[in-house]
């Protein structure tokens, strides 16, 4: 679209840059649908149809001056083939007048403004148009632009012919003179004398015309602020009271003609410098020439049918624009006055044609980006004024949009909220003053937005709660009671309105607008509930009505904001704030919560209890689960029953409160039954500090081997759990797993059961079961699913690193690679393997192990990569290491009894990727190292690279595991390249 509004740039508007004082108030204000144009007031003394003539007075010797074409003046009777005519003349103006009229091609400014091309079939089937005009009784096709644009204006012929033989006479008179050069109502004057019109009234007026476009251009809206010493403007003033109260002479060589020019010339040539222009400046004042350009513009609209733009816009526009120059417009006082254009002929025809109002919207993005780029003050006064007034009947409609809009209409909503929203944005971003200079952080559509949702809500709730109250009165009901409960049930269906029509429209620039929507309704339905709860004394029917359909009507609004803001930022925080309960069913309910509360009390008294009494035997019974999970489960499935058994009507509602409780219980047992047990992290030893080998160090090594095996197993390197380790061994953790994974399946149970007693209850009618709120273990349940994979993994990690820490991450590969191998490894871990399957509940124990080996080849990775200096490699041992991995690999596949062994090669993976490395020489591992660390990190200086962190995760592009291989690497090469490069220390 920029390009089809920014092809032509001719010129800037030459005015004060200054934005000083320039604050529009921002008050949200709706106005009248006759909007008041902001250019109305620019010429008080001329009609809208002398207006019209002016301007199109300018246009044609616009053209005439655009054109390099000499001027020829034609008869009229030739022009019109011969046959009759006016008796006038026409002159040939520039090739773009003559230009033929073409409907084939699709308009681009149509296109661009998002406008339909369909219009054309609409108003050829309303009777042709503006295509045709009568001429003569008969009817006459246009055939070129200007022919078009005169009767777009509304000129007729004789007028016409009258202006083309006055520019003739000037263009002959001032040969090669620009019209820029020119005051046009001066040159006028002085070329038309009374027998060029049919009559002195009609002689007289134009002369009027003139004189008074003389005036708004010269002294009420002049380019230049005048001078206090000067005295042209008040000679001016003079001159032209006389005129209009006894005709003046014109003439060539009239004096009095005479005397008008040296003063119009003197004003109209003035420039900032006070030299003397060589333009003259008569029509381009503000807001005079925005006022004769939208003149201009009105010719784009259908002379039959003002709601249509006709389809050889293009053609006109492309005319319309050669009055720049005159008029000192530029493309964005163009877009401006356009914009202005197309939003008045949508509001002045009734609003009917959702083209201009779509059209219009697109261009007010145009103008928002113009607006902040130009800061000239003249500008921004006339954007404030227009988007003040588009601003304000915008509002009307949005302050109220449910009496404006439905689901016919929607699509001009949205149209309508998004002129507010840019037009708002302009006026404070782009305009105001106090805003820039404060810098203030304002989201001028969130707050807009906000404002109408809120207000619109209000006034419809008002209008719902007058059609219940006429209602009950047509009823002749004495007890209010009911009033409200039909009021809630009319507040949800307008909620859900809201959500379906509305709020996708608006959440566009609000994310939570049906959020605040319902979150309004809330308000207004809480503060009528309020007023109705404090004059209850005791609990009756209607009561009962009430708070319940107050609760129904709550749980929908909530249920609204809650679905509207799972995207959002804050979760619906905000929103959820604004909706404080209504606590309709506590006057029923605070017994019954008070009951509840005391058998959840019990129900986690007795939990810890039997917690600190647990002592997690594998031999426990036959499930080898925790005997306290039994316990626990059976008081829960106690107090679900006395629940039920309480006569009253609200077992759905007060069902998530006891659940709830409960819940919180059973998460109360699930964390302190994984608690103190470790984690991955627990168990991961720390990596030693980045060493070099020496040339002896596998030697030096091999030597102590012996030693090194039978020195007494280390500490750990990472905190222990509990200085008791009795219930935190392997068997012990397996028990904790399966006594989780006992609970996770008996919530399943529970909670069928608890929908069976809900059917059986009073109020199971009204209860949607298929839901399933309030009646699961949700939370205890998701806490049992994290429970099992913590505990899997602290199993898993605590056998590789510290059970078998003393052959695993001590023994392996310490030394000599020949003489370390993974054969202890091996054969301890078959035995916690054994273990694992024979205490494990079925359903976990795939889990399990699938967590050993992944333990294991992290340790693996660890030994070859982090092992510390005791570990020191060649290209030679990687056949070695390469079968070790095999071998371990093939412990979890146990001859097709164990994993799967697609499972077996998704987690190996990461160490089939990295053993090629071992077997790679030093120079190329060098190689590869600095490409990819200069790659990843660049250098830091000429003569040492940047160290590459260590994230763990190791691959063989990763420079710190290459990195790794070679602090490994027993050779010369290595070593010199580590010394070099980051003079790491041979030892720790």
């Amino acid at each position: 679209m920029s390009r089809i509004f920014r092809d032509k740039s001719l010129g800037n508007s030459k005015r004060h840059s200054s934005n000083s004082g320039l604050t529009p108030i921002m008050l949200i204000h709706p106005v009248q649908d006759d909007v008041h144009s902001p250019f109305s007031d620019a010429a008080p003394n001329l009609s809208t149809s002398e207006l019209r003539e002016s301007a199109y007075e300018i246009l044609i010797a616009a053209c005439r001056s655009s054109s390099s074409r000499a001027l020829t003046y034609i008869p009229q009777s030739e022009k019109n083939g011969g046959g009759g005519g006016s008796g006038g003349a026409s002159l040939s103006h520039a090739p773009s007048l003559q230009r033929s009229l073409t409907s084939t091609a699709a308009s681009k400014v149509k296109k661009a403004l998002g406008m339909r091309s369909e219009s054309l079939m609409k108003r050829r089937s309303g009777g042709g148009g503006g295509d045709e005009v009568v001429s003569n009784g008969r009817e006459r096709k246009l055939v070129t632009v200007g022919e078009l644009v005169r009767v777009q204006m509304r000129v007729s012929e004789q007028t016409d012919s009258r202006i083309r033989r006055a520019l003739l006479r000037i263009a002959a008179g001032q040969l090669g003179r620009r019209i820029e050069w020119m005051v046009l109502p001066l040159e006028l004057l002085q070329q038309l004398k009374f027998s060029d019109f049919h009559n002195q009234q009609e002689y007289e007026a134009w002369q009027r015309r003139n004189l008074k476009l003389l005036e708004a251009g010269l002294l009420l809206h002049p380019h230049l602020p005048h001078s206090k010493t000067d005295t042209s403007p008040r000679r001016l003033q003079q001159i032209i009271r006389g005129a209009l109260e006894k005709p003046i002479e014109t003439g060539k060589n009239n004096e009095s003609l005479q005397v008008l020019r040296n003063v119009v010339m003197s004003l109209a040539c003035r420039s900032f410098d006070g030299s003397v222009s060589e333009n003259c400046h008569w029509a381009d004042g503000f807001p005079l020439n925005l006022r004769l350009y939208q003149v201009l513009l009105d010719a784009c609209f259908d002379v039959n049918d003002e709601s249509i733009v006709i389809e050889e816009i293009d053609e006109v526009l492309e005319l319309i624009k050669k009055t720049w120059g005159i008029l000192g417009m530029n493309q964005m006082l163009h877009n401006l006055c356009f914009l202005w254009v197309l939003f008045e002929h949508y509001v002045a025809t009734g609003q009917v044609e959702d083209d201009l109002l779509f059209a219009a919207n697109n261009l007010l993005i145009e103008v928002e980006k113009d607006a902040k780029t130009n800061k000239d003050l003249d500008y921004s006064k006339i954007l404030s004024s227009v988007l003040s007034s588009l601003l304000g009947w915008a509002e009307k409609k949005l302050l109220a949009y449910h009496d404006s809009f439905h689901s016919d209409n929607i699509e001009s909503m949205q149209t309508v909220a998004s002129l507010a929203v840019v037009a708002a944005k302009i006026l404070v971003e782009d305009i105001s003053y106090e805003y820039r200079r404060k810098k203030k952080d304002v989201d001028v559509a969130f707050e807009r937005i906000d404002t109408y949702i809120r207000k619109s809500l209000k006034a419809a709730f008002s209008q719902k709660m007058e059609k219940v109250k006429s209602s009950k009165h047509s009823r002749h009901e004495k007890n209010p009671l009911p009033s409200l409960s039909a009021l809630a049930r009319e507040i949800s269906e307008l909620a859900f309105n809201e959500k379906a029509i509305f709020s996708p429209v608006l959440k566009r620039w609000h994310p939570l607008a049906a959020g605040v929507a319902v979150a309004t309704l809330h308000s207004c339905y809480g503060n009528e509930l309020k007023k109705f709860i404090s004059g209850i004394s005791e609990l009756t029917p209607d009561a009962i009505e009430v708070l319940c359909a107050a609760d129904k009507l709550e749980k929908d609004l909530v249920q609204i904001a809650v679905e509207d803001a799972v995207n959002s930022d804050d979760g619906g925080k905000s929103v959820i704030q604004e909706m404080p309960p209504y606590d309709a069913e506590a006057l029923i309910a605070d017994l019954v919560k008070s009951w509840i509360k005391t058998r959840v009390d019990r129900v986690k008294e007795w939990t810890d209890r039997n917690l600190q009494q647990e002592v997690w035997n594998p031999q426990a019974n036959k499930q080898r689960f925790a005997p306290s999970a039994i316990e626990v489960l059976r008081i829960i499935d106690e107090t679900l029953e006395a629940f039920f058994l309480l006569p009253i009507p609200m077992h759905p509602t007060l069902l998530p409160d006891l659940i709830s409780g409960l819940d919180k219980c059973l998460q109360n047992y699930v964390l302190k039954t994984k608690s103190g047990c470790g984690t991955r992290s627990t168990y991961m030893p720390t990596m030693p500090a980045l060493t070099r080998c020496t040339m002896g160090s596998k030697f030096h090594v091999f030597r102590k081997k012996e030693r090194l095996h039978i020195a007494p197993r280390r500490k750990p390197q990472v905190g222990y759990t509990n200085g008791d380790t009795s219930s935190y061994g392997i068997p012990q953790l397996c028990v904790r797993i399966n006594t989780l994974q006992h609970l996770r399946m008996q919530l399943d149970v529970l909670e069928k059961k608890t929908v069976v007693q809900l059917k059986n209850t009073k109020s199971s009618q009204t209860y949607d079961f298929g839901s399933g709120m309030g009646k699961k273990f949700d939370f205890s349940s998701a806490a049992c699913v994290e429970g099992i994979q913590q505990l899997c993994e602290a199993t898993s990690y605590k056998i590789v690193f510290h059970e078998l820490s003393h052959v695993f991450w001590d023994g392996l590969y310490a030394g000599d690679v020949s003489s370390s191998r993974i054969d202890p490894v091996i054969q301890e871990l078959e035995q916690y393997l054994e273990i694992i399957s024979s205490t494990v509940h079925d359903r976990v124990r795939t889990r399990v192990i699938t967590d050993v080996m992944k333990a294991s080849f992290d340790g693996f990775l660890l030994v070859l990569l982090a092992g510390g200096p005791s570990r020191a490699f060649t290209p030679e041992d990687f056949e070695l290491i390469d079968d070790d991995f095999k071998f371990l690999r093939d412990l979890f596949w146990s001859n097709g009894d164990g994993l799967p062994i697609e499972l077996i090669d998704k987690f190996s993976t990461t160490v089939r990727g990295v053993l090629p490395l071992f077997r790679t020489d030093t120079e190329s591992l060098v190689e590869r190292f600095l490409s990819l660390t200069t790659e990843s990190y660049g250098s830091s200086d000429k003569s040492r690279l940047p160290l590459p962190p260590t994230s763990g995760q190791w691959n063989p592009t990763e420079p710190n595991t290459l990195l790794r291989v070679l602090c490994y690497r027993c050779d010369e090469t290595a070593i010199k390249f580590l010394k070099k490069t980051y003079n790491l220390p041979k030892k720790l």
